[in-house]
């Protein structure tokens, strides 16, 4: 595998990392979001998927950002009966957005994004001194 070939790798993780952090910001920034009215569904929670794919000009696999998955578990309630959105008993339904879940999320993803970045950053050095020791 060449130096290219490394840099691309790590740019597609990089791309996918980018990608998964704007769906977690957007989960937080609507984890507050309830309905309008009485029985509209709040925000869903969103999950990218990533997929795997081997790339012939590269050499190797690279991970490409697949379709988002929405979060299909239960809305969280409260009672505010002077809500727009409460029902007959008084309740509203919340986004199923957990902000400790979306933190971590984050969390997991500056670190894979800096492990990519890492590999650019050596990667670049690498062929720095590769050119280097040609020069003579």
């Amino acid at each position: 595998m060449d130096f290219n070939s490394s840099l691309r790798i790590a740019a597609t993780g990089l791309h996918a990392q980018t990608a998964r952090m704007r769906v977690i910001a957007e989960n937080l920034a609507n984890a507050d979001s309830a309905g309008t009215a009485p029985g509209e569904e709040p925000y869903r929670r969103r999950i990218p998927t990533f997929e795997v794919s081997y790339d012939a000009d590269v050499g190797g696999k690279i991970v490409e950002v697949g379709n988002l998955a929405y979060d299909m578990s239960n809305f969280t309630s409260r009672y505010e009966p002077g809500h727009p959105a409460a029902d007959a008993t008084g309740y509203v339904q919340y986004p199923n957005v957990n902000p400790l879940i979306e933190t971590m999320d984050m969390r997991e993803a500056q670190r894979t994004y800096e492990a990519n970045l890492n590999v650019v950053t050596v990667t670049r050095q690498m062929l720095g001194r590769t050119l280097d020791i040609l020069r003579g």
